[in-house]
């Protein structure tokens, strides 16, 4: 595997390890000299010391966005490298008994996912638009496994997070099952890349919706089963792309703000870190549900055509680099599978670390961008996700307790 999470924490800038991770939290600093780490509003983590409300921004100072920008051209010439330690594919742990839900399991690092997770002995359960892609997928596992004689346990459930109702109905279909859920990995997403911006029906702009809203949708909805399966995961797949994003809660949907496709994407990738940020704080110790954010590293697709010239020429004249997705899944399987992975939660909610668990491409633990660190900011993501996606504002306190929560989406019950 790859080593030792635990004592794989996240470097301080002065290169001190020792002093854990609070003590190794980088003060991330914007382009007019403001601390941005560690910052929380006067009912977040900070106590007394908070530090005054901020005046509002309306996007990245330029040397975060600086900062952001060579960490995603440094991701792409150096990932290979620096996860040359990885086995590919990962080895992964027997699976028996364990019950995943992987979305977008038809293409891509989720195919891959749900294939070495069915070999694995898990119960993968394929949360996909076009179920009879996903069946013949399972059937083509199924015969090149033949010999082995052991059936995969893998089943198809259809999942448009296109639509919202179509995420209620998902989730009440399981939770009824009263089944233990043990790991959701909400992997399916968009990069529309030159595209126009596009609305779904609920109103919400395509990348939003489908890589922030419509997970954090399932994600809440399926906390009475995820406690049932506790010890359990939501692992989202996300991308180092959140590190040039900015999230407006006031326009989140890019209605004011001039919209640019890989604006449109990095804003909601760094949505869900800030989202799931605040769901690792907010989520009791007690519940044994562990939040982790897993970056895939720059995978074979076809995204790169709206990124700056000279990172579109790298991509397609030194392929070397790129990962394929059977090495692009390495991480989110890590992070759903590896035993080391609630501990690591649980140190970080216990030292009040901001952010929840970041992995990276090569399985180590990352760090998530500077404005992914400002509390204030992401209790406003958190309280505006919330409204958009229909539920209300005690909505997690209520699933934990076992409460009836109604979601304005799916006119169903969650419970």
């Amino acid at each position: 595997m790859a080593g030792e999470l635990r004592h794989r924490r996240v470097p301080s800038e002065d290169g001190d390890g020792d002093k854990g991770v609070v003590a190794s939290s980088q003060r991330f600093d914007s382009a007019d000299g403001s601390s941005k780490a560690g910052t929380s509003s006067s009912g977040g983590a900070g106590g007394e010391g908070a530090e005054p409300r901020r005046e509002k921004r309306d996007a990245l100072g330029w040397l975060e966005w600086g900062r952001g920008w060579i960490a995603v051209v440094g991701e792409f010439l150096f990932q290979r490298i620096a996860a040359s330690h990885l086995a590919n594919p990962l080895e992964l742990p027997p699976l028996d008994g364990v019950s995943i839900v992987v979305t977008g399991a038809t293409s891509g690092i989720g195919l891959e996912m749900a294939r070495q997770l069915a070999l694995a002995g898990a119960h993968v359960v394929m949360a996909v638009r076009r179920p009879k892609v996903a069946q013949e997928l399972i059937q083509k596992w199924q015969n090149e496994n033949s010999e082995t004689g052991r059936p995969l346990n893998a089943e198809v459930m259809e999942l448009d997070l296109l639509s919202l109702d179509s995420v209620v109905k998902f989730a009440d279909a399981w939770n009824a099952r009263m089944a233990p859920l043990h790991v959701l990995i909400n992997n399916a997403g968009i990069f529309a890349i030159g595209e126009p911006q596009r609305f779904s029906k609920d109103g919400h702009e395509e990348h939003m919706q489908v890589n922030h809203l419509a997970p954090a949708l399932l994600a809440s909805l399926l906390i009475p089963s995820l406690l049932r399966g506790s010890p359990s995961r939501i692992v989202n797949v996300n991308s180092i792309m959140h590190t040039i994003g900015f999230v407006d809660a006031e326009d989140m949907n890019l209605r004011k703000h001039k919209y640019k496709s890989w604006l449109g994407y990095s804003n909601s990738k760094l949505a869900q870190v800030k989202f799931s940020s605040m769901l690792h704080k907010k989520i009791p110790a007690e519940a044994g549900i562990s939040v982790v954010c897993a970056s895939p590293g720059i995978v074979d697709t076809n995204v790169a055509r709206d990124l700056p010239k000279i990172v579109v020429a790298a991509y397609h004249l030194i392929p070397y680099f790129i990962f394929d997705a059977q090495e692009g899944c390495r991480s989110a399987l890590f992070a759903a599978s590896d035993p080391q992975v609630p501990e690591y939660c649980e140190m970080l909610k216990s030292e009040d670390w901001p952010v929840c668990a970041c992995i990276n491409y090569d399985c180590n633990p990352m760090n998530a961008s500077e404005e992914a660190h400002n509390l204030e900011t992401s209790q406003l993501i958190w309280e505006k996700t919330l409204e958009m996606i229909g539920l209300p504002p005690d909505a997690l306190e209520k699933l934990i307790a076992g409460e009836t929560v109604q979601c304005h989406y799916g006119q169903q019950e969650a419970e």
